[in-house]
């Protein structure tokens, strides 16, 4: 049931409504012609805008009614959807097709708006597959580098057992070629013993002889002096054979122009003349290097030298694997590098005071040299390797990993180059910041003892076990000479101090070298050919020293004697004999002395004058 307005409350709705608007004229006008002030309604009663809210509530029935004649319930929500203006302009049925419409279109949103939500789960799920497969991707990257890292542990490890295995190997070769070298020279000895007595015996025997025996035999001498001039005459133009005899016998060093330097305990392995100063440096089996300073001028029986003692061993002196095998003092003489068995590289002052230890081989260290700079020292080691070291920086520039067998000897070409000789029978020449060798030379049957540049770097020479030395052309692939005269492993070579980039320009290149068969040859370097054999020794020639102007030689030998030649002359000057097998001789900057290292643990200086 329903309530209604009557005209009269309609008409005073009106009229208060135009009152309350300012409509003052509007309101007079129908108050007068609707009789208002005659109404009975009480004016008290009527809120004021009672017109707005009546229309207000009544376009509210208007609206639930179309909703619920629509048969929907959701009221609240369906007001929304229509403006007064609606409402008071269209009937029942219109607002209520208005309404069906409009849903329909929220419903299409709200299917958008789902299917929306839709595709971004499925974009979020997508993200997050990918997320977990990327995780599951680094779990796996992990699990291969963890297993390549145990991997490489793996091998680091077999690397270090064979590693410790080739060592082990390497030092037993070592030891056992010690113990070989040992029965040498005892055998040596022992042969020399032999020898004596037996010339002793035959003194006697001579001493008993009569007269007439002392005239055949200086019969025999004066033929035999005779045979070796005519022979000497006929082969002028061959290689000749300089042998001693009765009528060139050497003149012996007499034992006031010798000084026996003791104080090793050991063989004495190597020695070296300081380039600037009256310094001798030796090597020795006993673990330590000494520096003994050598009066200048005549020696003098009187006269002490001392030593500098350099130990290369804590406490005893007995440790083998700190033998000092070589060494060799820079080009200003103010430092002394030493290699030994233990595999480090030692740097020492004239003053005896240790400045750098260098480590980085794994075996013995067979041979060291100063470039001519001084900023390098170059080692090479039974590690099968050779070390670049700075000194200045006291580390290692860079390791040289090319020969297959121990590295025998190395040899600087430049300040930046160098070659290296190894039992491989290869030789290698090298540069630093090179990964590759710079050249191979092949052509040794035999392991490659020694290596020896020219002065002028261009020349390489090389002696081997094969019996041959070699000479070597830097702009070539093969050796430009094949030297084979010798019938014996060839131990060490040397070039003369003399031809160009020398002190003596004017004479000829000479190659020298020194063999097991005892003799010492000379070769024209240009040619290739032999000049002479010096056939002085009785046995295995060790060492060999060029005089500093080029026109003497000096070479040691098992045998325990150094001889000095003329190579003018083609004769021994001068010849001395200790009572030790000789490892190696030099001499000093004026060329008026000798030295030698001796195994009886011994270090001669010998004085040369002629």
């Amino acid at each position: 049931m329903s309530s209604s307005l009557t005209s009269v409350e309609m008409n005073f709705l009106v009229f208060r409504y135009l009152q309350e608007s300012g409509f003052t004229h509007a309101a007079f006008t129908l108050g007068y012609e609707a009789g208002i002030n005659k109404s009975t309604i009480d004016g008290n009663m009527v809120p004021p805008g009672a017109l707005v809210k009546f229309v207000q509530k009544g376009l509210h029935y208007m609206e639930m009614e179309a909703n619920l004649t629509n048969g929907e319930m959701e009221t609240e929500e369906d007001f929304s959807f229509f403006q007064p203006l609606d409402l008071i302009s269209k009937d029942v049925k219109e607002l209520q097709e208005m309404l069906r419409e409009r849903k329909r279109k929220e419903r299409d949103k709200e299917k958008e708006k789902d299917k929306s939500k839709d595709n971004d789960r499925e974009v979020e799920g997508e993200r997050s597959r990918l997320k977990e497969k990327d995780r599951h991707e680094k779990l796996k990257e992990r699990e291969r580098e963890k297993m390549e890292r145990d991997k490489e542990r793996e091998r680091e490890k077999m690397e270090r057992e064979k590693e410790r295995e080739r060592e082990k190997m390497e030092r037993e070769i070592f030891e056992r070629e010690r113990e070989r070298m040992k029965l040498e020279r005892e055998r040596d000895i022992e042969r020399e013993r032999e020898r004596e007595k037996i010339e002793r015996e035959k003194t006697q025997e001579k001493q008993l002889g009569d007269g007439g025996d002392r005239d055949t035999v200086i019969d025999q001498s004066d033929k035999a002096n005779a045979g070796d001039e005519d022979h000497a005459r006929s082969s002028a133009a061959e290689p000749m054979d300089i042998i001693m005899t009765p009528t060139s016998l050497p003149c012996h060093i007499p034992n006031s122009d010798v000084r026996i330097l003791e104080g090793h305990t050991s063989e004495v392995c190597a020695c070296a003349w300081s380039p600037s100063a009256s310094l001798l440096a030796s090597g020795s089996g006993d673990t330590t290097a000494r520096i003994w300073s050598i009066p200048e001028g005549p020696l003098k029986s009187g006269r002490s030298i001392n030593a500098l003692i350099l130990k290369h061993a804590k406490g005893k002196s007995n440790e083998k694997s700190k033998d000092v095998t070589t060494l060799d003092w820079n080009g200003e003489g103010t430092l002394l590098a030493t290699g030994s068995c233990d595999g480090q590289a030692r740097i020492w002052t004239t003053n005896g005071d240790l400045i750098s230890t260098l480590s980085k081989h794994k075996g013995p260290i067979f041979s060291l040299k100063w470039n001519k700079k001084g900023d390098y020292l170059l080692t090479g080691s039974v590690d099968r390797t050779a070390v670049v070291w700075d000194v200045k920086a006291e580390e290692w520039k860079q390791q040289f990993e090319f020969h297959t067998g121990p590295t025998l000897d190395v040899d600087w070409r430049n300040n930046v180059s160098f070659a290296t000789s190894s039992t491989d029978t290869f030789i290698y020449l090298c540069k630093i910041g090179e990964t590759r060798p710079v050249k191979v030379f092949a052509g040794h049957q035999g392991e490659v003892n020694c290596v020896k540049w020219d002065p002028t770097g261009s020349l390489l020479a090389s002696c081997s076990d094969d019996s041959t030395a070699k000479i070597w052309n830097i702009k070539q692939h093969n050796f430009v000479h094949d030297l084979r005269d010798h019938t014996k492993e060839i131990y060490t070579i040397r070039w003369s101090p003399t031809g160009p980039g020398t002190n003596n320009p004017n004479k000829p290149l000479t190659l020298a070298s020194a063999s097991f068969d005892s003799t010492v040859k000379l070769w024209d370097a240009e040619l290739g050919k032999m000049i002479c054999s010096l056939n002085g020794h009785r046995d295995a020639v060790y060492s060999l020293a060029f005089s500093p102007n080029g026109e003497y030689i000096a070479s040691g030998s098992v045998d325990k004697s150094i001889h000095i030649w003329s190579l003018k002359e083609g004769k021994i000057v001068k010849t001395y004999t200790g009572e030790g097998g000789i490892f190696e001789v030099c001499w000093n900057k004026e060329g008026n002395k000798l030295a030698a290292c001796f195994a009886d643990n011994s270090v001669c200086v010998l004085d040369f004058r002629m």
